[in-house]
């Protein structure tokens, strides 16, 4: 019988539910990182027990969480756990620093005015459709990223964020995320992604040149993909105005 999992992010830490397909039954494991927002959870097509985490803090910063195990155990690729204390023993939030490519400029701010480019947390992970090491972030304020080398070390795919329409883009309520990626199945080089409040934007050359697309008001995306070898089902599914 098929199993089914669902990766659940909270403010309250990260959890994984297991069932089988009638969906009657549910085992809860967790919380995973008690008391840190998980914004975003995303397990590996390829490889279905390689899971990312995105754990973020107000207070302490953002850090990249991954397993290996389908939720059992858990690490900071490219960390140890000293980098992740600071001098007084607290958390330091400083995982996989996202640096944009560049000079990032400057974007439109609430009233208007122009304001700088600024990293705030991850909003979205989409692992690639054919390696469990390379994975995709969408960050606040609004990039791509790109890891091959299973989170590690991070690398912006800056033809986005350059585009001509950049320094127009402007926050909506909850900031200016890149909040949905999709990646075309059929073929891994054609990339939908979404921001608050910019609209919905395609590369067909991994991430190059972008085009908008004609989704402005409501963007609605629905990831799903089967694994075969596990017979397991992933999906990740948003509605967000924008």
């Amino acid at each position: 019988m098929s199993g089914i999992r669902l990766l659940v992010g909270t403010k309250k830490g990260a959890f994984v539910l297991t069932s089988d397909a009638k969906r009657k039954d549910w085992k809860v494991d967790g919380p995973h990182f008690a008391g840190w927002e998980i914004y975003h959870m995303k397990g590996s097509p390829v490889d279905p027990d390689r899971i990312y985490a995105s754990q973020t803090s107000a207070w302490f910063g953002q850090i990249i969480q991954r397993s290996s195990d389908g939720g059992k155990t858990w690490e900071t690729p490219g960390s140890s756990p000293d980098d992740l204390k600071g001098p007084d023993g607290m958390p330091k939030g400083e995982s996989n620093m996202f640096v944009y490519d560049g000079i990032p400029g400057t974007h439109m701010w609430y009233d208007g005015t122009q304001h700088p480019w600024e990293f705030k947390r991850v909003w979205h992970l989409e692992p690639a459709l054919d390696n469990a090491d390379h994975v995709y972030a969408g960050v606040e304020d609004a990039a791509l990223f790109e890891s091959k080398d299973g989170g590690k070390s991070w690398n912006e795919l800056s033809g986005l964020r350059q585009h001509d329409t950049g320094p127009k883009w402007q926050p909506g309520a909850g900031g200016m995320c890149l909040h949905s990626i999709l990646i075309d199945p059929k073929n891994p080089k054609r990339i939908f992604i979404a921001i608050s409040a910019a609209g919905a934007f395609r590369t067909d050359d991994g991430g190059k040149t972008w085009k908008p697309t004609r989704t402005r008001r409501w963007v609605i995306v629905c990831i799903a993909s089967r694994s075969t070898r596990r017979n397991r089902t992933l999906s990740s599914c948003k509605n967000i105005g924008t």
